[in-house]
This record gives structure tokens, sequence and C-alpha cells, in this order.
């Protein structure tokens, strides 16, 4: 095990929580996590019943990036738990449920970075945007994301299973990644892979917010939308690239504050890991009109179930048509610039 690992364990060892203070960090964990999710849900259930969200590309990378959310949340928040019930657990679950994590938090970069292409598409090449976002494409890229992220996650786990001795995969370890992937080669590749996406990203975000800044000078009201979209973007990648300076933070964090250092490493958790997860549904879902009229319509139709009968039989029958569908429901058809979410 390589000094850094050391380090996570010995802090971890020498810090731990009373019983009434881990029984309460759990609790609000807990409640933040389900309530993050059962939104999260809804948001999910509301693009499946309409036609309007499914057919259009920026809907389907939106909740994509909901559903990596709720994976990444779920994931996280289970080691949470885990870490203060049993400490340490075995290593093959281990290695079932880091893997997952850190690929739901590698696709949230190159997630947002296609929503902002989207957007810089709708508002720049409106005239292509038809042929460009398609559903089809969407998906091909999403897959591409996940393709992309396996090709840097996966050799770690080849890398140990190849360099580990057998009692290792027996034994039981406090579960992080600096601990089940502790090659040194490993650790040094997951820092540089981390670098080259953030950047990645990062040129991808101003590349596409300064044309569409310049194109929102013009006057379009949806340009700006877009504009102020994309800077959402930049802010919600800015909490994750938290996520990268965790662990150092949490040992400066036992340095600075040895006597508080649970409590800050807490509020370190709720805002490097749970606060990302909250930003989607309610930037994203809440501030779209088109999701926001269907929400509404949602929380009122399901107040009773006599008011949930008259809203259904009140509702307008579907279109046949997604163009329709998409101009009674007030989205811009994708021949011309789509408001931003």
């Amino acid at each position: 095990m390589n000094v850094s690992s050391h380090d996570n364990v010995s802090i971890t060892l020498t810090s731990r929580d009373n019983f009434n203070a881990a029984v309460t960090k759990n609790l609000i964990v807990l409640a933040l996590g389900l309530t993050i999710n059962y939104i999260n849900g809804i948001l999910i259930h509301t693009f499946n019943k309409h036609q309007v969200f499914y057919v259009n590309p920026r809907y389907i990378l939106f909740i994509h990036l909901v559903v990596n959310d709720m994976i990444q949340l779920t994931v996280s928040i289970t080691l949470f738990i885990v870490s203060y019930i049993f400490h340490k657990i075995n290593v093959p679950l281990c290695c079932l449920l880091i893997p997952l994590a850190a690929f739901t938090t590698e696709n949230t970069p190159l997630n947002l970075a296609l929503m902002a292409v989207e957007c810089y598409i709708a508002v720049c090449l409106p005239l292509r945007h038809a042929v460009l976002c398609t559903v089809k494409k969407t998906y091909i890229l999403i897959g591409f994301i996940w393709v992309a992220v396996s090709m840097s996650i996966l050799p770690d786990l080849f890398v140990m299973l190849a360099t580990e001795p057998r009692e290792f995969f027996y034994s039981n370890i406090f579960c992080d990644r600096k601990i089940l992937f502790r090659n040194p080669l490993t650790i040094k590749k997951t820092n540089v892979s981390y670098i080259v996406l953030l950047v990645i990203v990062w040129l991808t975000l101003l590349y596409t917010y300064f044309n569409i800044l310049f194109v929102a000078k013009a006057a379009d009201g949806d340009a700006k939308k877009a504009r102020n979209t994309i800077l959402l973007h930049g802010f919600q990648l800015l909490l994750c690239m938290l996520t990268y300076i965790y662990p150092p933070l949490k040992k400066a964090l036992f340095e600075w504050f040895p006597k508080h250092y649970t409590n800050s490493r807490f509020v370190c958790y709720i805002i490097i890991t749970i606060l990302p997860r909250f930003v989607s549904p309610i930037v994203y879902g809440l501030r779209d009109q088109t999701f926001r009229r269907y929400l509404k319509q949602y929380f009122l139709c399901t107040r009773s179930k006599a008011e949930l009968m008259a809203c259904v039989s009140a509702r307008p029958p579907r279109l046949s048509s997604p163009l329709l569908e998409a101009e009674a429901s007030e989205c811009p058809v994708a021949e011309a610039p789509i408001p931003a979410i």
C-alpha cells in the first residue's frame, strides 16, 4: 500500500464520531439522498410519459445526466453508510462499488460538455440543428461517453487483478479508490486522466460560451438563455472538480482542524458530493418552462384520485406527430433556435 493510502487509513482510524453524531450524520445524508433521488425520479417519470421530451436530444442528454446523478448519489451514500456501520468491507464488494462510482463521476463532465455543444448548435447553427442533433446520434454519443470512461477505469481494475496477491482479495479494506487501486502507476494514470478530461471539457465550455455570447449581443432572448445555461454548466463543473481535490482536502482538514476534523469532513462531503447532484434537477429541470409546466401538472394531478381522474380527462389527447406536440408545448422545433434549459 502506498503512502497516501496509509495516510487515508490512519486519519480515518484516529477520527471516529461518537454514536449520536454518527446516527445524526447518516440520517442527514440519507434524507438528502432520498429527497434528491425522489425529485430525480419524478423528472424521469415526466420524461418517459411525454413524447415532447424523449424525441428531443437536449432532454435526452439532460435525463442521462439525471440518471447518472442518481446512480452516483446512491453508490456514494451506500459507501458513506457502510463506512460507519462496518468501516471495512471485503475487496470483491468494494470492486463493484468503486468502479460504478468512478464511472458516474467521470460521466458528468462529458455529459455537460455535450449539453453545451448542443446549445451552441441550436443557437449558432440553427438551420443545421435538425441534421446534427438527432435522437439516434444523441444515444450514440451517450454510448461513446461510457466507452471513453471505461477506457480510463477498466485498466485500473485489470492492473489490480494482475498485480495484487490472492490474499488481498480475501481481505477487508476501507473502501476508497486509492486504497483499492493502490498501484503507484495507477494513481498517476488516474490523476493524468482527470487533468486531460477537465481540460477538454473546460475548452469546450469556453468555446461554446464565447460563441453564444457573440450571438447574444445581437439580441436574441434564446441566445441569452443559452449563454446563462453554459454558465450553469461551468458552475456545475466547478462543483464536480471539487471531487478530485477531496482526498488532499481531507488531509489538510486533519492538519488544520484536528479537534473538529469529523465535522469539517462531513460538511465537505455534503458540499462536494451531495450539492452537485442537487443542481441538475433544480437548475435544469425546474428552470425549463416545458418541464416546469408538466411537473406542475403532475403534482396537481396526484393530490387525490378524484383530482387525478379529472386532470386526465381534461388533458388534451396526445398528438400523433412529435413536431405538432412540440409546437403545442411551446417548445420550438429543431429548425429554430431552441430555448436553453
